[in-house]
């Protein structure tokens, strides 16, 4: 069974990493498959009582690879964390299957009570670089994540977040090997557009009316002009 989990770890770098060129590469060259395989060791001894000897292994963990990942966080299968440098999991986050981990990552806490206080993410989940995932919320499974996002609010399945604060911009995503976290909706660009287009039709709307209060203007002045000469020749008196 351990070799059975080994041999499906190499297997998720060369599904989820084109770089890949052989397994002996991929077993000495890649500290996310290494932090992966020191956090399993270290959760063995977590979910045993001995702490220490977890929040050892998790030391070592982080020095050797830049990656830190509490001893009791929960891991799931065939998760790829790919450049992990600087990538935090906190004590109570739960990590689902298939889920992939860019570099930069936070999946942190908001409280100092002894409770859930980390996020869940679901199966399938892409986490793109930078993003941060903070608080004892839910992230659907085979939901995306943008590049540089703080998600602070639980989202639904199959959801596209993105953006400080994050948003769901996008729902019904499918769950799929996706590694182009970079393309991406841009809400804010939205909006700027929408706003320049009505901003456009009010601009047209006023040289409208512009144009109807010149006719108005002119027509009065005409009226006017024939009436003062009407009555300079003494009509109406």
């Amino acid at each position: 069974m351990m070799f059975d989990g080994l041999k499906e770890d190499i297997n998720t770098v060369f599904s989820r990493d084109p770089a890949a060129r052989s397994t002996i590469e991929v077993i000495l060259c890649y500290p996310g498959l290494h932090a992966i395989w020191f956090h399993r060791i270290a959760h063995w001894f977590w979910i045993r009582g001995h702490l220490l000897a977890g929040r050892f292994v998790s030391a070592v963990n982080r020095l050797l690879t830049g990656i830190e990942i509490h001893p009791g966080a929960k891991l799931g299968r065939r998760v790829f964390i790919d450049h992990g440098m600087g990538i935090v999991v906190g004590e109570t986050a739960e990590v689902g299957d298939d889920v992939l981990i860019y570099q930069g990552v936070v999946l942190g806490g908001t409280s100092l009570e002894k409770k859930k206080r980390h996020p869940t993410i679901g199966n399938g989940v892409v986490i793109g670089s930078g993003a941060k995932v903070i608080g004892n919320i839910e992230i659907g499974d085979c939901s995306k994540i943008g590049a540089g996002s703080v998600v602070l609010k639980s989202a639904p399945p199959g959801s596209t977040i993105v953006g400080i604060p994050g948003r769901v911009v996008q729902e019904k995503r499918k769950c799929a090997i996706d590694l182009d976290h970079g393309k991406l909706p841009d809400p804010v660009a939205e909006v700027i557009t929408l706003i320049l287009q009505r901003q456009d039709e009010l601009e047209e709307q006023i040289k409208e009316l512009g144009l109807s209060a010149d006719m108005i203007k002119n027509e009065y002045l005409t009226k006017k002009t024939e009436i003062e000469e009407i009555f300079s020749e003494g009509a109406g008196i």
